[in-house]
């Protein structure tokens, strides 16, 4: 896979009025099933920010679902980890001292990883150049120009 992107990448794609919207989106329509893929864990995650947001800005269960159902499984493969995945994730994890909610981002970086995605897309870099070089070197976000030489 060319591509990972991630759950921060998919909510500013879908919110036009998301301060990184426009990168964000270019990003996401230039993206095809054949080089580009997420977690299918991210849906959840993404399902739940659409949902849960305050005010005007939340998305309707069905739009959230349309999202998803559609553009999202229309553009990207879904990746997922076996049980011994998820438990080898969690050793590892607890060996480089990743604690609390930090275990979510080392699922989804193992699912990038495991799809060897040449680049993780995400608004969140903190998070996953803590995952270890493995996942760091792969971090970048998106750029208005499509320039995808930013590592960090």
């Amino acid at each position: 896979m060319k591509a990972f992107l991630g759950t921060s990448v998919l909510v500013a794609a879908f919110y036009g009025e998301h301060q990184h919207h426009g990168p964000s989106f270019a990003l996401f329509v230039r993206q095809k099933k054949s080089t580009a893929c997420t977690a299918a864990y991210c849906l959840a995650g993404v399902y739940s920010v659409l949902t849960g947001m305050p005010g005007k800005d939340k998305a309707s269960p069905d739009e959230a679902l349309h999202f998803l159902r559609g553009d999202v499984r229309d553009r990207l493969t879904l990746i997922t980890l076996d049980a011994a995945e998820y438990v080898k994730t969690i050793e590892g994890a607890a060996g480089a001292g990743i604690s609390g909610g930090a275990i979510y981002d080392a699922i989804i970086g193992r699912c990038a990883v495991n799809a060897k995605a040449k680049t993780i897309y995400t608004w969140n870099v903190r998070h996953f150049i803590r995952l270890g070089a493995e996942v760091a070197s792969r971090v970048r976000t998106p750029t208005a120009g499509g320039d995808e030489s930013a590592i960090y």
